[in-house]
């Protein structure tokens, strides 16, 4: 047995042979498999942490969007109008994806064999729409503004306005990307992401008021355009990632280090086709590996178990892979050699 086996015989020092005892001990009492009941137990739990993301972050936008909305009622700010409009749209799209996340906790049927993880980028696409529109409305209120100008009051509170949006975004983009990160959620990041860029849209509030205060009454809808903009920008990397998702595109670093575990399992001659894609925030691989064609079928399936138990330790957010094994060519000097036997 190589030292990387998974009963880990080692034959060092004294201390690590203690830390063998108690690795064994671990396993003993939490034993790891990779069976149906463990991975769905896991996909249900980075769910739950999907789920809890978006309700303390929909607080969060929604109560931020709200003190806005008051200001601008009474000071009349379009630029302010335009990241209360982004906020609010933020805040929603936490409905489409809890939707997704609650739809991807239900089990795999005979209909939907892989489950219904992929409602998560039907989600994105709505966020995506939801992105889109805030930006035609902000663009819309900054041109009518353009065309029929109006004084804006209290600039103070303008001011305050958007550095409690600046702050309020800041704190649920953090929050959603990195939740999104670590359970592989591209909707999630995607909507993080959304947030970010209302953050710096809510300091452009900030260069609108200062315009104003220095007598630029055309201040306010330049800086209502330019978030505009800014909302234009986010909207394509989201979009883009989105897209990528529901193409099945992974990290090609991914795809490397997947070949890597594989070709480096014991009894692994050669890797064939592999194949990984993305369902919802979860990771599925389909590979060919090459094996001894003298082995016997429970020696070729050991082998392949063993590749599968590496790679969903190796890949992050991997739950499930299919290993099929095909016999390596064997030459005629094997062949006369085993009919000797």
């Amino acid at each position: 047995m190589t030292g990387h086996d998974h009963d880990h015989h080692h034959h060092h020092d004294h201390g690590h042979s203690r830390h063998r005892w108690a690795h064994r001990l671990r396993h003993a009492l939490a034993p790891h498999s990779h069976d149906s009941a463990d991975k769905v137990d896991r996909a249900m739990e980075s769910s739950r942490e999907g789920l809890r993301a978006l309700w303390i972050s929909l607080v969060l936008l929604g109560a931020t969007a709200l003190a806005q909305a008051v200001v601008v009622a009474f000071t009349g700010s379009v630029a302010l109008l335009g990241d209360t409009l982004h906020n609010v749209a933020d805040a929603l799209t936490a409905i489409p994806l809890g939707i997704a996340f609650l739809l991807g906790r239900r089990a795999a049927n005979r209909r939907y064999t892989y489950g219904f993880g992929r409602a998560e980028d039907l989600a994105g696409i709505v966020i995506v729409l939801f992105i889109a529109a805030s930006a035609v409305a902000a663009g819309i209120a900054a041109i009518d503004r353009l065309r029929n100008p109006e004084n804006v009051e209290h600039l103070w509170a303008v001011a305050a306005a958007g550095l409690i949006g600046f702050v309020g975004n800041e704190l649920v983009a953090r929050y959603r990307i990195r939740v999104g990160r670590r359970i592989g959620s591209a909707a999630l990041v995607a909507d993080g992401l959304h947030a970010r860029t209302d953050g710096f849209t809510s300091l452009a509030v900030l260069l609108g008021a200062g315009g104003v205060a220095l007598g630029w009454t055309w201040a306010d809808p330049v800086v209502g355009l330019a978030i505009t903009a800014m909302i234009a920008l986010v909207l394509k990397d989201a979009a883009r990632q989105i897209y990528r998702r529901l193409m099945d595109a992974v990290d090609p670093d991914t795809v490397d280090r997947a070949e890597q575990v594989l070709a480096t399992t014991p009894g692994v001659t050669g890797v064939g086709a592999l194949r990984l894609r993305w369902i919802g925030h979860r990771l599925h691989a389909e590979t060919d590996i090459l094996v001894d064609a003298r082995l016997s079928l429970i020696e070729a399936h050991t082998i392949a178990v063993d590749a599968e138990h590496r790679l969903i330790h190796a890949i992050p957010h991997l739950t499930g892979a299919t290993v099929h094994t095909d016999p390596e060519a064997v030459t005629d000097a094997h062949l006369v050699l085993a009919r000797h036997r």
